[in-house]
């Protein structure tokens, strides 16, 4: 029997994808990856004694969150980015992969942990770059740009720097975790005004 128009069946809930690209491009989501940046890098700062053990759980927790933050993200709020959304895909998966890295072995060297967190911030800051520059949709492109390339900066520096005491391990990645979570504030109150501007024309 045929369904007419006026009897078809309501639509279903939303669809998982289209929840996840909402939620990960809410600068509320923003927002709490910056706060998750930011909060690990003032507790290492603020505790300098710190344990190279005790370090390495913090960055390590820190990877993986940050690893389920830009999985959410990944997810296209308008269609399939391309070549981009691709590029997005892999940020998580190589900072869940650094993470799990850092928390499997907690009592290895400075110079293990420092090569762990300058490769992951290195590639993924080229990632995170590379989508910026192909995803001519994105609303912060300049400022994804610009966490990108200080991500490449800090793996950079992370890796080059001759690192010989615990103390001064977690001095510098506690100064580059605040550093990359200002520039995620920047992004998600950029995304707030991004959101009000296009609900005021919305609205006209």
């Amino acid at each position: 029997m045929a369904i007419s128009p006026d009897t078809a069946p309501e639509r279903g809930p939303a669809d998982p994808q289209e929840f996840l690209g909402a939620l990960g491009g809410s600068w509320l989501w923003a927002l709490g990856f910056a706060l998750a940046t930011l909060v690990p890098g003032i507790l290492v700062l603020v505790w300098p004694e710190a344990t190279l053990h005790v370090l390495a759980v913090i960055v390590g927790l820190h990877l993986l969150v940050a690893g389920g933050f830009r999985f959410v993200t990944a997810f296209p709020r308008d269609g399939d980015r391309g070549g981009s959304g691709v590029a997005g895909v892999l940020v998580p998966v190589v900072a869940v992969l650094a993470g799990v890295l850092v928390l499997r072995h907690p009592l290895q060297t400075i110079a293990a942990l420092s090569l762990i967190v300058g490769a992951y911030w290195l590639l993924s800051g080229l990632l995170i770059a590379f989508v910026a520059i192909a995803d001519r949709g994105l609303a912060h492109r300049g400022l994804a740009f610009a966490a990108g390339a200080l991500g490449v900066v800090a793996g950079i520096v992370v890796l080059g720097y001759p690192v010989e005491s615990a103390v001064a391990l977690t001095r510098l990645l506690g100064l580059w975790l605040i550093l990359l979570g200002v520039v995620e504030v920047a992004i998600a109150f950029a995304l707030r005004a991004e959101t009000r501007r296009t609900a005021a024309v919305g609205s006209r």
